[in-house]
């Protein structure tokens, strides 16, 4: 067969599994999309239909029953606070076991590899003994201190992966120029390295936002304090309005894909700088 007809028939089918995979995909998103906006009986009887009278109070409903409101705002600031102290922590640390190869460094990387050893409802006892005892149990400000702890195991080894693509030569050549350690991370690192601290922000800020386990346990149920992902069950009962829930849902689930479409364009535009600059 004739090369560029067999790549011509192999693109066509590269092209042909791309968007099926894409409607794939897609199909969950429509079926949650028609379903908030339908009675119970027309999502059961009618499911991939488009509603016969589009229901937009089902998302009123929901914002009012659950308190979503107050729901988004603590979720989003708990989210927020606990990226910014990650990234506060795992950049360094990965600056400086990229930049060292020895035996402790190594027991260091090891340790913290060990961190994906321990199942997290393991911890759900010794966590709410130590919020009981510094006295922030209930509170949000114990979620902010304890999400970025169980981030450090994955954030820092694949941040550390980034910042040792940095070239030894460009290193050196800015060490030549009187660059410290400070200057060196902030003028050469985290340049190089951003994909990586962009993808470990779109990663645990996924994490962070779908807690549920200790967001219930610990921050608690209170609705001053309590996250979506604790009270959308809320919207659960004997006769559960499934287009209110699926309303719920939805809401829950804007701030989520908003973010993450900004944040891997950026991720992007990273990539194809840093490839352009090498």
């Amino acid at each position: 067969m004739n090369p560029r007809t067999t790549r011509r028939t192999a693109g066509r089918t590269a092209t042909v599994l791309s968007w099926l995979y894409a409607l794939l995909l897609a199909a969950p998103l429509y079926y949650l999309a028609v379903s908030a906006l339908k009675t119970n009986v027309e999502i059961f009887t009618r499911p991939f239909a488009l509603p016969s009278r589009w229901l937009w109070g089902n998302f009123a409903t929901a914002w009012r029953t659950a308190g979503l409101g107050q729901a988004l705002f603590n979720s989003l600031l708990i989210s927020v606070v606990a990226i910014a102290l990650t990234l506060t922590l795992v950049v360094p640390a990965a600056y400086a076991l990229a930049r060292q190869d020895n035996r402790l460094s190594r027991w260091i990387t090891g340790a913290f590899s060990a961190g994906f050893l321990i199942p997290p409802f393991a911890a759900l006892i010794p966590t709410v003994i130590l919020a009981i005892k510094l006295g922030l149990f209930y509170t949000r400000e114990f979620q902010m201190l304890f999400l970025p702890a169980s981030a450090l195991p994955l954030s820092v080894l694949l941040l550390t992966q980034f910042m040792r693509t940095v070239p030894p030569a460009l290193v050196e050549s800015a060490a030549l120029d009187g660059a410290g350690h400070r200057r060196l991370l902030t003028s050469v690192f985290i340049p190089i390295a951003m994909p990586g601290i962009v993808s470990v922000t779109i990663l645990q800020l996924l994490t962070f936002w779908n807690e549920y386990l200790f967001s219930l346990t610990v921050t608690g149920t209170a609705p001053n304090v309590r996250t979506v992902q604790v009270a959308l069950p809320t919207l659960i009962s004997d006769a559960t309005n499934v287009g209110v829930l699926t309303a719920g849902t939805v809401l829950t689930l804007l701030p989520v894909y908003i973010t993450y479409a900004l944040a891997s364009r950026r991720m992007q535009e990273a990539l194809t700088a840093g490839a352009v600059k090498g």
